[in-house]
């Protein structure tokens, strides 16, 4: 069995974590590669001189499984590549919440049961996201957590036509809209109120963000649903969309994000048996 580890340096400080999970898959027989999950600005990170990291496409040659060290934005990252390659992505959170994330880094020793044959594979639903601008398309990503559209850092809000299948969901002006899988409802769309959604579902969630009318809510759409933000005039203003926390794209006025559900889909690996129930309420500080 061939595994890719895939550290962010900057959460873990001399990839100790990557370097023990190294060691817990080599005892139980694995084959490990090391890949980072995005570009390093050298400067800014020191990395063992020992470890040798191989591009993506030499490191997912014939791979079978991910282990992914970070937040969940690494995450994020991290099963992105995974997917294009086919390949299922673990979790190992050293960031702040981990919704993403299989394991603590004190339970590696649980990682041995990878080779055993004993975890199940969990898919989660994605977006693609494109951007139409005059008739052509200037941007495409996928998202597994969201697509947000936001304003610019000046306080002046931005109006927003939203449709599903071509049909009006809801006119507002606001601070933008947060359009996110089920996956996506425990992250950005739940802090601007929408709601908890298992991630094993399929639908897409339209949350508005700090909407400037008094009955605003999100709605709960169709997995089948083919959903369009239109912007509104933005003379003065500015407004950008971000996929799953990424770089910004600067949106034009009369912009339209196109979102629909991907063919592609993240698959996640589970070793334990916890509840999404006991999850939410450990990382949310409820129990």
């Amino acid at each position: 069995m061939k595994i890719v580890l895939s550290p962010n340096p900057y959460r873990d400080k001399g990839l100790r974590a990557a370097q023990n999970a190294e060691k817990v898959l080599r005892q139980a027989g694995a084959e490990t590669v090391m890949c980072f999950p995005f570009e390093l600005e050298r400067d800014n990170v020191e990395v063992p001189s020992h470890l040798k990291f191989l591009p993506e496409e030499e490191a997912f040659d014939r791979a079978d499984l991910m282990v992914c060290f970070g937040g969940d934005g690494t995450i994020l990252h991290a099963a992105k590549d995974a997917q294009r390659h086919g390949v299922s992505v673990l979790g190992v959170n050293l960031g702040s919440v981990g919704f993403l994330s299989e394991l603590e880094a004190t339970e590696l020793s649980q990682l041995e049961r990878l080779t055993q044959g004993k975890y199940r594979i969990e898919e989660r639903m994605m977006l693609d996201v494109s951007v139409r601008r005059e008739g052509k398309t200037v941007y495409r990503d996928l998202a597994l957590n969201d697509a947000a559209i936001t304003k610019g850092a000046v306080a002046r809000i931005i109006d927003l036509e939203v449709k599903a299948d071509g049909v009006v969901v809801s006119r507002y002006s606001g601070d933008g809209v947060i359009v996110s899988t089920p996956t996506g409802s425990t992250a950005y769309a739940m802090s601007a109120g929408g709601p908890i959604v298992e991630p094993t579902v399929e639908n897409i969630l339209v949350t508005p963000i700090c909407p400037h009318a008094l009955h605003t809510r999100s709605f709960v759409l169709d997995r089948g649903r083919s959903v369009a933000v239109r912007m509104g005039k933005l003379s003065r203003k500015t407004a950008y969309l971000s996929v799953d926390g990424g770089k910004a794209f600067r949106l034009s006025a009369s912009d339209q994000v196109e979102l629909h559900r991907s063919k592609s889909r993240a698959k996640l690996i589970r070793l334990t048996n916890r509840s999404f129930y006991t999850v939410v309420n450990q990382k949310l500080g409820r129990a």
